[in-house]
């Protein structure tokens, strides 16, 4: 292999990349947007949740339950002086759930009879449900230090201390994984239309022509674009750390490592996507179901892949975002030792020989015949 000829090569796509402003509107500005979208808007601590409250009873006691509910900023309460109205409101979907307090609570709470608070909530949306029960527990403890009773399952309380994100908060879980949607999305998605459009405008057939080996041109056009990539995954980190103050209490060395294994895989899954099709228009839409599809949904970034069935835990395995998501927010949030993560680490060697391999291979058997 050529040095000279594959930076020759490297050069060439330098040009074409500066000349076309849709490249460098996908290099530039997608970053920028995807962690502005991703960064801001996703939030799973659910706050200001709508509850209608029906107060049977007004008492200290009922007065100090409510208090309970609305000393945190979780939950958002509607007061109604009709019980039926409390229900009508969670019938319409104008709050998540209902509670309802019955005449003689507090009375019943002082005596051995048992005291009732019933709670009401919209099974229609089970994501809001779990989230709601997990609060309870909360409130259920302060209004038990509230009115000085023993509730039931508090004789022993449990003290909660968060590891690694201890405010529980979204963006620090969520901008890390942002690296692995913007360095697959690039990657796979310019990859494959810059050499599909070689194939289309036939610069491709020319350019083979020359002494130039197969090799020398995957690697010369492939190293523009990882430079690209390098340069997304150093431009998300530093918003990471600034703007979104996400800590990284890793190694920037194992992690910088793991970075150039993961664009790569992605750059020779785009080369594969470009020579299986030779067609831009098909390659986008490949590179879009192979690449952003699995990246967001198949990589744990939303869904943790443990609550998947037993099938996609082996499905997954096959995408290199999956490995890459759990080197990265490992190395942000909980800075785990490089043998922690050996794992992740050789299954993204082992998908980067596989798809670089498979990739030359069928580049070099259709351009030769």
């Amino acid at each position: 292999m050529n040095l000279k000829r594959v930076l020759s090569i490297a050069q060439k796509e330098v040009y074409h990349i500066v000349r076309d402003p849709f490249t460098l509107a996908m290099a530039l500005g997608l970053p920028l947007i995807l962690v502005t979208i991703f960064g801001l808007a996703i939030e799973f601590n659910m706050k200001e949740i709508g509850i209608s409250v029906y107060d049977g009873d007004k008492s200290v006691a009922s007065r100090s339950l409510l208090r309970a509910f609305s000393s945190s900023d979780y939950f958002h309460l509607n007061h109604t002086d009709r019980l039926p109205e409390a229900i009508s409101i969670l019938d319409h979907e104008q709050s998540k759930a209902a509670l309802l307090i019955e005449p003689g609570f507090e009375k019943n709470l002082g005596s051995e009879k048992t005291a009732q608070a019933q709670i009401l909530i919209d099974g229609a949306d089970n994501s809001t449900v779990g989230v709601i029960l997990g609060y309870l527990s909360g409130v259920q403890n302060q209004f038990g230090r509230n009115v000085g009773q023993t509730l039931s399952g508090s004789t022993a309380p449990f003290r909660t201390r968060y590891l690694f994100n201890p405010e529980l908060n979204s963006r620090w879980f969520t901008v890390p994984g942002l690296i692995v949607i913007v360095v697959a999305i690039l990657s796979i998605l310019l990859t494959a239309l810059t050499i599909a459009r070689e194939w289309e405008n036939g610069s491709m057939e020319l350019l083979l022509s020359t002494p130039v080996r197969p090799i020398e041109i995957v690697i010369g056009k492939l190293l523009p674009y990882s430079l690209l990539g390098v340069g997304s995954v150093v431009f998300v980190y530093g918003l990471a750390r600034v703007a979104f103050g996400v800590p990284f209490v890793g190694s920037h060395w194992f992690y910088g490592l793991s970075v150039l294994l993961f664009i790569s895989a992605y750059l020779a899954q785009g080369l594969l996507i470009s020579v299986v099709t030779r067609n831009q228009q098909l390659s986008m839409q490949l590179a879009l179901i192979s690449g952003l599809l699995p990246s967001v949904l198949l990589s744990g970034f939303v869904f943790p892949i443990e609550n998947m069935p037993r099938f996609f835990h082996y499905l997954t395995s096959i995408f290199p975002a999956k490995w890459f998501m759990i080197i990265s927010r490992s190395l942000f949030l909980k800075g785990s030792e490089p043998h922690e993560l050996i794992k992740p680490f050789v299954a993204l060697v082992v998908l980067n020989v596989v798809l670089m391999g498979v990739a030359t291979k069928l580049f070099k058997k259709d351009v030769e015949p």
